[in-house]
């Protein structure tokens, strides 16, 4: 969004490391379908970093770094002329440098896409071909890793409302079995998370209002969050069992990490109703009992977290900001700190702005992976084009960059 003239936007170019992007690529937009960009330029050029100050500190108790000017750091990975494509979701392969992107032809309904990057999301392939089926996705799509007692690897990729269903590839993406029923319910964002449990069952994350669960097509009351587990490997899932609700708050689009040590169990949920900040509910014995939903700090308000942990330690927590009256409201940002602060409920750590969203929340339903040199790749939805239908865009940052920037930018 356009940021009001009273916020402080002190711009500056700021020199960058290797840490941040190896080499200068240029976005290409081609027919449909095969946008992508170009392969690196003769030897790898360092583009200076662009960045400036959204002082948000009196509002959400932290500063926003601005990297929405910084053009070299955005990447094309999908781009249709007249075409509204929104809300991926991304998983890394094992080798660190092979990402599979997955997303539909529209607002969550629509035909499913799919891509791949080798090369760590600096390029994206042409659409892949995919099952016929995954034409009649209804709701947003979600591709998650999962590996069976036997180790057999599997990519499962959940298509939601009613009933869930699901599609499997046993060889990384190449092949898929076609989309097909996972029980008698469904639910919305299936599956927003999906996590190993240490005796490797899988749990399996998602919510419903009371239209999808039993297909009664009628809302019931406040948003309920379920899990659903699975013990062979992803290829079948129990029956949902409830874990969250507040009947003053609609609590939704479950994030799930761990806490440092990998005991605890940590969930971030948007609140629907926008009453109040984003909540948090946490689990000490795997997913069998959960605490009360509280709230998260403004900071963290917001939809669709997805977080991953940083080689120092910290997290890295990317999101739509739906903080009330924030200046980068509807944009897509992330949130950087250390898990303590993430649990408290004023503002800690910082912020940074990855692009801006033209629309005044239709964005940033974000994937996250972390590739072995510690850089963070992002992607997701945004009108990044003003008065175009949205498109997909990557983001590709290494955070010590990020922190030496904003300590630039603080500078007096």
């Amino acid at each position: 969004m356009r940021l009001p003239p009273v916020v402080r936007a002190s711009l500056a170019v700021l020199s960058c490391s290797a840490l941040l992007w190896g080499c200068t690529h240029r976005p290409i937009n081609t027919d449909a379908g095969s946008a992508r960009t170009a392969a690196p330029l003769g030897p790898p050029l360092v583009p200076p970093l662009v960045a400036s100050l959204i002082d948000t500190r009196p509002l959400l108790g932290v500063p926003t770094l601005d990297l929405a000017a910084d053009s070299a750091r955005q990447v094309v990975v999908d781009r249709e002329p007249g075409q509204y494509l929104g809300h991926p979701t991304t998983v890394l392969l094992e080798d660190g440098r092979t990402i599979l992107a997955v997303y539909p032809r529209g607002h969550g309904e629509g035909a499913v896409q799919l891509k791949r990057s080798t090369d760590g999301g600096r390029t994206w392939s042409g659409r892949l071909p995919v099952p016929d089926n995954w034409s009649t996705s209804k709701e947003t799509p979600t591709i998650h890793r999962v590996i069976d007692a036997q180790g057999v690897k599997r990519l499962v990729l959940f298509s939601g409302l009613y009933p869930i269903r699901m599609s499997v590839s046993e060889d990384d993406g190449v092949h898929w079995t076609p989309l097909a029923p996972i029980g008698d319910f469904g639910g919305i964002v299936a599956m927003g998370s999906v996590e190993r449990l240490k005796n490797g069952d899988y749990m399996a994350l998602f919510h419903d209002d009371g239209r999808f669960i039993a297909n009664s097509g009628k809302k019931t009351g406040p948003f309920i969050v379920y899990k659903t587990l699975s013990h062979d490997g992803g290829l079948h899932w129990d029956a949902p069992i409830a874990i969250a609700s507040r009947p003053d708050v609609d609590l939704c689009e479950p994030g799930l990490l761990r806490s440092p040590d990998g005991a605890r169990l940590v969930v971030l949920l948007r609140e629907n109703r926008r009453a109040q900040p984003s909540h948090v509910i946490t689990s000490d014995d795997e997913g069998q009992t959960w605490s009360a939903p509280r709230p998260l700090s403004l900071a963290l308000t917001g939809d669709r977290h997805v977080a991953q942990y940083l080689p120092d330690g910290r997290l890295f927590v990317t999101f739509r900001d739906m903080a009330p009256k924030s200046p980068t409201q509807g944009d897509w940002v992330a949130w950087i700190g250390t898990y303590a602060q993430l649990l408290e409920p004023v503002g800690a750590g910082y912020r940074v702005r990855l692009m801006d969203n033209t629309n005044a929340w239709d964005a940033a339903y974000p994937g996250l992976v972390r590739l072995p040199d510690g850089a963070l790749v992002t992607t997701t939805y945004g009108h990044w084009t003003k008065d175009m239908p949205p498109w997909i865009a990557s983001v590709r940052v290494q955070v010590r960059a990020l922190d030496r920037a904003l300590q630039q930018v603080l500078a007096p």
